[in-house]
């Protein structure tokens, strides 16, 4: 059986691989990339990544955004969020956006993986699961980045801000809230209601 052939054998549909993972089954890595690449059985997704691609009767079918931003990152410590999230809180965001965030401790700056634009921001803290009161504090964290008007989002995130679990809302806000964040929601705690439940 050829290298090359050996190499195959360990491709596995939806999966994503850096060169690095390849080159542990090839003796000649970049040149059965290269092959692998024109026979479709890889896909380059960017610089040192690769997917074997799912077929499907449409086509190829995408990678899955987790394994590729895990495979960039070499760790599953992060957190995807887009501002399309936003949208089920019911503050009057509308716009539907294309990029997504990546909340993590190791890399910071924008990449496109597939024709997706990540941002990856390096933070010291951040939750495993988006929370409806995480969503609404990376909201206000993120107010200048959206297209809507900024003065009704805020005011209607108050509002919202209001109806959500206190104390949830409290420690979120405590523990991922920039300085605009917490100047903003902080004082909704000084209410004799929300303070009681907080």
């Amino acid at each position: 059986m050829s290298t090359l052939a050996r190499l195959k054998k360990h491709l596995r549909p939806g999966q994503v691989y850096r060169r690095a993972d390849l080159a542990r089954w090839s003796n000649a890595v970049d040149r059965h990339l290269r092959q692998l690449v024109n026979e479709g059985r890889l896909v380059k997704v960017s610089g040192g990544l690769y997917m074997a691609p799912t077929k499907t009767r449409f086509g190829d079918a995408p990678a899955e955004p987790h394994k590729l931003v895990s495979k960039f990152l070499k760790d599953d410590r992060f957190l995807m969020v887009s501002p399309n999230d936003y949208n089920g809180l019911g503050v009057g965001t509308t716009q539907l956006y294309n990029e997504t965030t990546v909340y993590n401790h190791k890399r910071h700056g924008r990449f496109e993986f597939d024709g997706h634009p990540f941002d990856f921001r390096m933070k010291a803290a951040f939750p495993r699961v988006a929370s409806r009161e995480f969503l609404l504090v990376d909201l206000v964290n993120n107010l200048d980045r959206l297209a809507e008007d900024q003065e009704d989002v805020l005011s209607r995130a108050e509002m919202r801000a209001a109806e959500m679990d206190a104390k949830a809302l409290k420690k979120a806000v405590r523990d991922y809230g920039g300085q605009r964040t917490k100047r903003v929601l902080g004082p909704l705690f000084e209410a004799p209601e929300l303070r009681a439940a907080a």
